[in-house]
């Protein structure tokens, strides 16, 4: 009778055993630092403190696990109404640490890397600037949130970039521009996400790639090279004639000068899932004012 009670008992173990599904496998994420961080399950509290990154988690169709943003993630439209934590290379530690995040998605250039690792929470470090840079980052966060298949993301950007490119005209190709991306004279180089979509669209960059992804140019750097076309945007163009040397630049003369909104730059300075939309703003500047 015992050994039929013993039999029984082993027998309902097994089949408990056999229901309850085991522990998943941590994650483990290498970022640009080359740390690695290890959750042991896929975040659901999430701090995302750079723009890009934000708009890539939603991409992927997790919005919903954001608890809060940097000051400058407004897209979509559904993450303005989360708790803001500063800006990306200032946060906020207390802010961030209130909201019990899993994990803080961040820019390796902020400050605040060392100071939340100090305080327990999980950081990885993220900051695109290439293509290339915006492709990785969208595997990594495909694989921190479980997303199966994220880079079919990446090849519906990469086709929206290819038609953008296939809308312009061949007249378009060799047209020497100057992009400027903030205030201060910092332009889009070659190396950048934005050079690379400009050579994407047959464009040619005055800036030479020596220079860097997003070097600070002179002025005077830009008269020089004298560009067929300038893009900018509404918050530099500003003074802009006023520039040594600029009121007698062919672009300025024939006025050619795209000036981009607020909402315009968010898209084409974001190196994230928005880049073909980005590539169509450039193709639809150069269509309007960079071809006779």
């Amino acid at each position: 009778m015992k050994a039929l009670t013993l039999m029984r008992s082993l027998w309902l173990i097994l089949a408990l055993c056999a229901v309850v599904p085991a522990r998943a496998a941590d994650i483990r994420i290498t970022d640009d630092r080359g740390v690695t961080v290890t959750l042991p399950r896929t975040p659901q509290r999430i701090v995302s403190l750079l723009p890009s990154l934000t708009e890539t988690v939603c991409e992927l169709g997790e919005c919903a696990r954001l608890v809060g943003v940097d000051r400058y993630s407004n897209f979509p439209a559904s993450v303005q109404s989360l708790p803001k934590t500063g800006g990306g290379i200032d946060p906020s530690i207390e802010a961030i640490v209130a909201l019990r995040p899993d994990v803080v998605l961040m820019a390796t250039s902020s400050r605040g890397v060392q100071r939340l690792e100090a305080l327990g929470l999980k950081v990885l470090a993220m900051e695109p600037k290439n293509s290339a840079d915006a492709r990785r980052v969208l595997g990594k966060l495909g694989e921190l949130l479980e997303v199966a298949d994220a880079q079919r993301i990446w090849r519906a950007i990469d086709a929206g970039v290819s038609a953008a490119a296939q809308s312009l005209p061949p007249g378009a190709r060799g047209l020497r521009v100057y992009y400027e991306v903030s205030t201060g004279g910092y332009a889009a180089g070659t190396q950048s996400f934005i050079g690379e979509l400009m050579a994407r669209l047959g464009l040619k960059n005055i800036v030479t790639p020596e220079l860097g992804p997003f070097p600070r140019i002179n002025p005077e750097y830009v008269v020089r090279a004298n560009p067929d076309l300038i893009m900018i945007g509404l918050r530099n163009v500003q003074g802009m004639e006023q520039r040594p040397g600029w009121a007698g630049m062919k672009a300025l003369r024939e006025q050619r000068v795209c000036v981009f909104s607020a909402e315009q730059s968010d898209v084409l300075v974001r190196p994230g899932p928005r880049m073909a939309e980005a590539a169509r703003l450039l193709a639809r500047c150069v269509a309007e004012k960079g071809l006779p």
